[in-house]
């Protein structure tokens, strides 16, 4: 079973961004799948559409740039795969987001892994000067851009105005044949062909199982549909952390729904962090003891 580390930087010992590039090397050293943070280009002062429950970071919370960070955890692991969970696509324009990847790709020698959605506020849209009512078809523009851009050079682009754009070239191409896109997104109908044709799998956030069941088998059929092996949809599942009398993960209660959430379809399982570290050795042993766990799955 693959695991990954949803680790956000400012809950690191310290909130030190060092202090994350450590953990990411004992992340890469114990042989998990992953590595994965998310974004806000700016926050709100209203947290309260937050559609997973109540908030729990103040104002004054520092949300670095993911695409940066992981090239820099990049280059101190060797085999750790670097995501985002999730990335805001539409708030970038196409060709520079598939630049970007695929640079990053390259550097880390085929290790970029994407979770992307459109975020759930609509003042990050208002303040670069988008609509939020548009973030639906900026997320299909964008992502069709670097797919376009991550395949056969030359290559061509249909414009806003339906201008088609042709004999571009984007170097460097991505090590990697397909470029893993997981989607943060509700599985209707319309999501699920978006991750069959453009995407690669879900990360969703939230759901009891009958409802995990019921998307997996939606996207599944998708991807039937689109002709390619349902076996191959990347289902990325959170495992909520769990805190004991001492504030810390408490690894045993964490990974209890682990054997359930395969069962509906899960491959792989995100592990987290939802306080502020006290110390290394504690990051270190949550990804041990985690680890040991996920050997002991089915």
């Amino acid at each position: 079973m693959d695991i990954c580390l949803f680790a956000r930087p400012n809950l690191a010992p310290g909130g030190d961004i060092a202090a994350y590039i450590e953990i990411a090397k004992m992340a890469d050293r114990a042989g998990l799948h992953s590595i994965c943070f998310g974004e806000h280009t700016v926050m709100a002062a209203d947290t309260s559409r937050y559609p997973y429950g109540p908030w729990g970071h103040t104002p004054e919370t520092a949300w670095h740039d993911p695409l940066t960070v992981l090239t820099a955890v990049g280059a101190v692991t060797e085999q750790l795969r670097l995501s985002t969970g999730i990335l805001l696509a539409p708030l970038r324009g196409g060709l520079e987001l598939a630049k970007q990847i695929a640079t990053m790709d390259v550097v880390s020698g085929g290790r970029v892994e994407l979770g992307l959605g459109t975020g759930w506020q609509w003042e990050e849209y208002q303040a670069l000067g988008l609509k939020w009512e548009d973030r639906f078809r900026r997320l299909d523009r964008v992502i069709e851009a670097c797919r376009a851009a991550w395949g056969p050079q030359p290559f061509e682009i249909t414009l806003e105005d339906g201008t088609v754009l042709g004999d571009l070239t984007a170097l460097p191409l991505p090590v990697q044949e397909r470029i893993p896109l997981l989607y943060g997104v509700k599985a209707t109908p319309k999501n699920a062909r978006r991750m069959a044709v453009l995407g690669d799998g879900w990360t969703p956030v939230g759901l009891g199982l009958d409802d995990l069941r019921a998307g997996v088998d939606l996207i599944r059929g998708e991807f039937e549909t689109a002709g390619r092996d349902p076996a191959e949809a990347i289902i990325r599942c959170g495992l909520p952390p769990v805190r004991d009398d001492r504030g810390r993960i408490d690894v045993k209660a964490m990974f209890e729904p682990a054997e359930s959430l395969i069962g509906v379809g899960a491959n792989q399982l995100a592990i987290s962090f939802n306080h502020r570290l006290e110390s290394l050795d504690e990051a270190a042993e949550l990804i041990e003891t985690s680890m040991e766990a996920a050997a002991l799955l089915p």
